[in-house]
């Protein structure tokens, strides 16, 4: 294991752990820890007035220093008081799997530091931007909460091949504006191609949408009143120059609501707008009005329609408690509801997420598929049926 465990790490599933990296603390310069101390020092004293209370109360829950690069060992002791644990990554993770990190309470620290020359802002996720502008805010109760909640919601939404195609694109950026001597024309090159993705999304995913209230409330989310907001998103808490340039009348604040999922973002630029939330309570309250709108809770057609568009790997549980994961390639309606399903490629069956015996990917591996649904002219389900009711419709042992 490249990492050093704990109780919260230890929960973490296999496919989450192939992201953490050792954060190789010896390999910081003395150039990397002058960088961290003079962005913390402008930080913490510009933020002392303009950050959200938590903000300075949590630097000192969390054991973050303004003298020197967090070492994620030492943050894992201090986080684990409040539920809480940090790994480190290499830059950009999926988002699913960012997310889903968040609902375990794992906080994900991209563990390389801007260079010299990107000292007020990058696009790239780095320490500066996820142990000093993550990390403190975790700390008030409310808010983790709300990470945890966004965590298992949003690892949950429904992506297309576009999302992941701008999320290459958004990593590849990052990459080469981080990595010294890159030419300029290149960096161009990238990000004309990023606007070039954004202005051809088509019809946004939910991924797409979560990920905008992800943007507009735990990266460059304002809290307070229109009139006089507080900062508490990690994107504004970590940059020198767009903390101070938000709080200026040249950035419009508009109270946050639902309608915030619409408004998309473009991580190359300085925000335009930003949304500023009464309080952290009223994150979850969208949130979960948002959650009410997504496959997770809606089901049905619409859900299993989304999953064959997004062609990427999905779950479809039925009202007996059976879970169906795999590719989804077909679904037949009547009536508009689902009375076949089909996936292709290897799929599993599970029932409480622990696979059946005898139905594992190699069990299913050129796919499955399963009618849905109630039998035909009878209301009642097949799942509620007695005995009595089986027999009745002849469901019984020995009959067609």
């Amino acid at each position: 294991m490249s990492f050093e465990s704990n109780p919260i790490l230890d929960k973490l599933p296999t496919h989450l752990k192939q992201y953490i990296k050792p954060q190789n603390y010896e390999d910081y310069s003395a150039i990397d820890q002058a960088v961290w101390r003079y962005v913390m020092r402008k930080n913490v004293d510009y933020l002392s007035n303009v950050a959200h209370k938590s903000y300075v109360e949590g630097l000192n829950k969390t054991g973050i220093s303004i003298d020197h690069i967090p070492n994620m060992y030492g943050m894992n002791r201090i986080l684990k008081e409040i539920g809480w644990a940090a790994v480190a990554v290499d830059g950009f993770i999926p988002p699913a799997a960012f997310m889903e990190f968040q609902a375990y309470n794992v906080l994900v620290i991209a563990s390389d530091i801007r260079q010299l020359e990107h000292i007020e802002y990058t696009p790239a996720p780095d320490i500066i931007h996820e142990g000093a502008g993550h990390a403190p805010i975790i700390a008030n109760p409310e808010y983790a909460e709300y990470l945890r909640r966004f965590g298992e919601i949003g690892s949950k939404a429904i992506s297309s091949a576009k999302d992941y195609e701008l999320y290459e694109a958004v990593r590849y950026l990052s990459i080469i504006k981080e990595a010294a001597g890159t030419p300029l024309v290149d960096i161009e090159k990238a990000e004309k191609h990023i606007e070039k993705l954004q202005r051809n999304m088509g019809e946004p995913s939910e991924m797409a949408l979560i990920r905008n209230l992800h943007w507009w409330t735990v990266e460059y989310g304002l809290i307070g009143t229109v009139e006089e907001p507080k900062i508490y998103g990690a994107g504004l808490l970590s940059s020198i120059g767009e903390s101070a340039w938000c709080m200026t009348e040249k950035v419009k604040k508009i109270p946050y609501s639902i309608e915030t999922v619409h408004t998309s973002f473009d991580i190359t630029k300085p925000q335009p707008q930003l949304f500023v939330t009464p309080d952290f309570a009223y994150l979850s309250q969208v949130l979960e009005e948002f959650a009410n709108t997504m496959s997770l809770r809606k089901g049905g057609l619409s859900g299993v329609t989304k999953l064959i568009s997004a062609k990427e790997l999905g779950t479809v549980e039925l009202s007996t408690g059976l879970q169906i994961s795999g590719i989804f390639s077909n679904v037949i309606s009547n009536d508009g509801k689902p009375v076949y399903i089909q996936t292709h490629g290897e799929t599993a069956l599970s029932s409480s997420k622990k696979e059946l015996v005898g139905h594992s990917r190699h069990d299913h591996h050129q796919g499955f598929g399963s009618p849905v649904g109630k039998l035909k002219g009878i209301n009642l389900a097949i799942e509620d049926m007695s005995p009595r009711d089986l027999k009745a419709y002849n469901i019984y042992e020995g009959e067609t």
